[in-house]
């Protein structure tokens, strides 16, 4: 112990210094300086931790003494904490009860493979095999590219909500949709959206667009991505909203749009579809390159779970979400009225009245649509913009289909429309009977 007090400042500093190099190594070499927003936080700790290190030198034995057994009980305890995450994950008591649900209606087994088990296992067979990954993920890169898609004409693979992962072939431009819906000479319906539009966890043709092809016997593109929120929605359509569109539906989720927005309008790319209407970044002509993006961040994504549990990847992405949501609450608190408890109504109002134009001016009708989230049905929960998304919309004279109204509060049962009863998308029933309404009021 004495010696490891006499060697514990050199030890400290000498983390404290690979610690720096390796982030200096994945932000400026590795990702060629695209994250550097993203890996600042990084900086900022290991410039810290040399400062303390230094300190450290001119500490008292004792005082010294205090600080191993400090450090390494801190240590421990994020590595426990990440193994009892993982832990948790594995033994999920919801996986458990999924199983026997699913196996007694279906017959079939529940897939428990992780998602990274599937992808290495169907990358064996097919080459083209891919994991989504979604725009939101470039909102703190630096590239001059800025996709609002993935991977065009691959096999990718989502996630599993219902028993069976969610996999699609992508269209020409990286989409869920079946290629041939872009050579269509007339366009019956084009959906903008997140992960909901996107059909998560549901497999064609069972997500809303597919229904929607079904019901209408016409072409119906899906422009849907995860994660994405009415910025990205708004600057996809501006990239590939086809002449021939007759109908474009926008579908707004209330468990996240707003709070993504608030993360997308500080992107510098995203943010001029808003404030230039000749911007553009021209992503039809350029697929190549934005498979090639995101195959370079797929291969520079760590998918070794072992690597993974050593550089605390739960840990840390649990303590990202936390500083989010406190990032969040203290706008919230600053710029609170009483009416408006989150952000940004103002920009979401100019999206949604630019997105409305640029509709007229294609000559194509434009109806927005409110998805409830499951917080509404097991908890009563209500959430406190949605009477000021309603009035915004009924202000820009958008027809407004409220999926809440006409599809959940007619069900004796709502939670029924989402996979086992429990949190996440909509099953394959709730999606059917979305689609049902927005053709109904979308007729004529």
């Amino acid at each position: 112990m004495k010696y490891f007090k006499n060697f514990f400042p050199i030890l400290c500093l000498s983390i404290s210094l690979l610690l720096l190099s390796y982030i200096f190594y994945k932000s400026e070499i590795s990702w060629q300086g695209s994250r550097r927003n993203f890996y600042i936080i990084y900086y900022i700790f290991s410039f810290l931790l040399i400062f303390f290190s230094i300190i450290i030198f001119y500490l008292s034995k004792k005082i010294n003494e205090y600080l191993i057994i400090l450090s390494v009980s801190l240590i421990l305890s994020l590595y426990f904490f990440e193994g009892y995450s993982l832990i948790k994950d594995i033994y999920n008591p919801s996986i458990n009860i999924k199983k026997k649900i699913y196996e007694k209606q279906t017959g079939k087994k529940y897939d428990t493979r992780s998602k990274l088990q599937v992808y290495k296992e169907l990358k064996k067979i097919d080459s083209n095999v891919t994991l989504k990954v979604s725009p939101k993920n470039y909102l703190q890169n630096n590239h001059i590219l800025f996709p609002l898609s993935s991977i065009s004409n691959s096999k990718t693979i989502y996630n599993n909500e219902n028993g069976y992962y969610f996999i699609y072939e992508s269209d020409r431009y990286g989409f869920n949709n079946p290629d041939k819906e872009w050579d269509s000479n007339e366009l019956k319906y084009m959906l903008i959206g997140d992960s909901f539009t996107h059909g998560a966890n549901v497999n064609r043709p069972n997500d809303m667009a597919s229904v929607l092809r079904t019901l209408s016997d016409k072409s119906t593109l899906n422009l849907g991505y995860s994660g994405n929120g009415p910025l990205i929605q708004y600057a996809t359509l501006r990239e590939y909203l086809n002449p021939n569109v007759k109908k474009i539906i926008w579908i707004y989720f209330e468990g996240n749009d707003l709070i993504d927005l608030n993360d997308e309008i500080n992107n510098k790319t995203l943010i001029s579809y808003l404030n230039d209407l000749t911007f553009s970044q021209n992503l039809k002509v350029r697929q190549n390159e934005i498979n090639s993006l995101v195959n370079d961040v797929l291969n520079k994504t760590n998918l070794n779970k072992y690597t993974r549990f050593i550089k605390l990847y739960k840990t840390r992405q649990m303590m990202s979400n936390l500083l989010k949501v406190k990032s969040l609450t203290k706008k919230s608190v600053k710029n609170n009225t009483k009416n408006n408890p989150l952000l940004p109504l103002t920009q979401f109002k100019r999206i949604i009245k630019q997105a409305k134009n640029l509709s007229k001016k294609n000559n194509s009708q434009f109806y927005f649509v409110y998805l409830p989230k499951y917080q509404r049905y097991k908890n009563g929960y209500e959430d406190p913009n949605y009477n000021l998304v309603k009035k915004i919309i009924r202000e820009l004279d958008i027809p407004f289909i409220d999926i809440h109204s006409e599809v959940f509060q007619k069900e004796k049962n709502p939670l029924k429309l989402f996979p086992f009863e429990m949190k996440g998308h909509y099953n394959v029933e709730g999606y059917k009977k979305i689609a049902e309404i927005i053709y109904k009021y979308t007729q004529g």
